[in-house]
Order: C-alpha cells, then structure tokens, then sequence
C-alpha cells in the first residue's frame, strides 16, 4: 500500500504501513498542548488491504468529510473509518478550540461530487435550508475556523458570538436551539444530550459540520459586519 500524507498547519507528515500513526496532544502527530486533547485521539494504520482512521479517545469524536463535502460522517469514541477518498477533511474540538486536517491518500479511490445542484438563476439548492438569522448565527461560530480553514482556531462562546452579531443573549440561544433541532430532525449527530437535551458541546459540533458539509463559506463572512451595522443602528433608532 502507498503511504498516506498528512497537512496540518503547513506541515506534512508520512503515514507508512507497520505501527499505527498517533495523533493527539503526545502522540507521532502532535496537534497541541490544549489539555482537553487526548494524548492519543486518532490513530492511522494499514489493515486488511486498506487504511483506517481510528477513534481510541474516550470522550471527543470527529467529522470527517470528503473534499467536496458531499459525504460527512461522525467518528465517536471507539468507532473506525476505512479511508476511500483520496482527500480527506478531519475536523473536531477539543474545549473552546477547533482543529482539522486533511489526509491524501496516492492510491486510486473513489470519486464524489457534490449533491447540490445549481438552478438556471444561479441558486444553490442544500440539502438543509437555514433562515438569514440563522445563518448569521452559524457564521458568527464558524468565523475563525472560515479566516484560518486549516490548523487550529477559536470556537466563541455564545457571550462572543452574540456580542459579534449585536443580538442579546435570549436571541442568540432561542436561534441556536432553533438551528440545533432543525440539524438534529434531518439526523446530524452531536447536538443533542440525550433526553431531549440539547449537547453541552453543540456550538463546537455545530461549527464542525457547518464547515465540513459547506453549509456555510468564507465568502459569506461580509455578513456579520453588515449583521452588526443593522443592530447598531436598529438600537440607535429605538434610542
């Protein structure tokens, strides 16, 4: 088999057959120091003629997403994935910080493309449609992640992003919990505690598949300023 390449950071790491590949916060691939990180989260290595990402921590899981992100799966603790794509995106979080590289795999895989089509007018259809506010709010939790796509970046807090976008904090979590079930009916897995209970961590996995199935783009990042321009004003207004 053809080893497998590594980006992370603008760095590249060889992946060959034999011992499994570590990473984590101590591991082959070290990803940082941040204490909510398992010394070893993933590993990679060779098995019955293909390569396999592995979750060997006991409390973070994964997205992983092929390059189009057409195709996207949840990698919980415990759980493997034969790799099949020749580029693929790893993103997770551990606390408040989100990190995600990309694998290249030399061998001949298959091939995807999108599932979302474009109208005559130019419009693209998604499989999941969010209002305007709602997708301000995604964009106000994926804003670092969309500046700096590749490494590590800062999941804000629901304080921050609702500072960000100009709104109060009753606004902001009555839309978060408005986006978080509409993900959770259409079966996107994380965002839920159990019970009925919305997930302590869905702002970090809200950001993870925002980004990974393209839900949302850097190209719309100009919208938070203008967002925030309108509350500012809005409030100027009322004063």
């Amino acid at each position: 088999m053809r080893p497998l390449r590594i980006e992370f950071c603008g760095e590249w790491y060889t992946v060959e057959e034999g011992a499994p590949f570590g990473i984590g916060r101590e591991a082959d691939l070290v990803i940082d120091e941040n204490p909510y990180l398992h010394r070893v989260f993933l590993t990679l290595r060779a098995e019955y003629g293909l390569w396999w990402l592995d979750n060997v921590g006991q409390l973070l899981s994964a997205t992983v997403s092929d390059a189009t992100g057409s195709v996207q799966a949840w990698l919980a603790p415990g759980a493997r994935l034969p790799i099949v794509f020749q580029t693929m995106h790893v993103m997770f979080s551990a606390g408040s910080t989100a990190y995600d590289f990309t694998v290249h795999a030399e061998d001949d895989f298959y091939n995807t493309s999108l599932t979302a089509e474009t109208s005559t007018a130019g419009t693209t259809i998604m499989p999941v449609s969010l209002t305007p506010s709602q997708r301000l709010l995604v964009l106000a939790l994926a804003e670092q992640v969309l500046v700096q796509p590749a490494g590590r970046a800062t999941v804000p807090s629901s304080a921050e992003a609702a500072e960000r976008l100009g709104w109060s904090m009753t606004t902001f979590n009555r839309k978060l919990d408005n986006v978080c079930e509409k993900l959770d009916k259409i079966g996107v897995d994380g965002l839920r505690g159990g019970r009925g209970k919305l997930a302590t961590n869905r702002r970090a996995r809200l950001v993870e598949y925002a980004v990974a199935t393209r839900l949302v783009s850097a190209d719309e990042l100009p919208l938070l300023d203008r967002a925030r321009e309108e509350s500012e004003e809005a409030r100027a207004a009322e004063a």
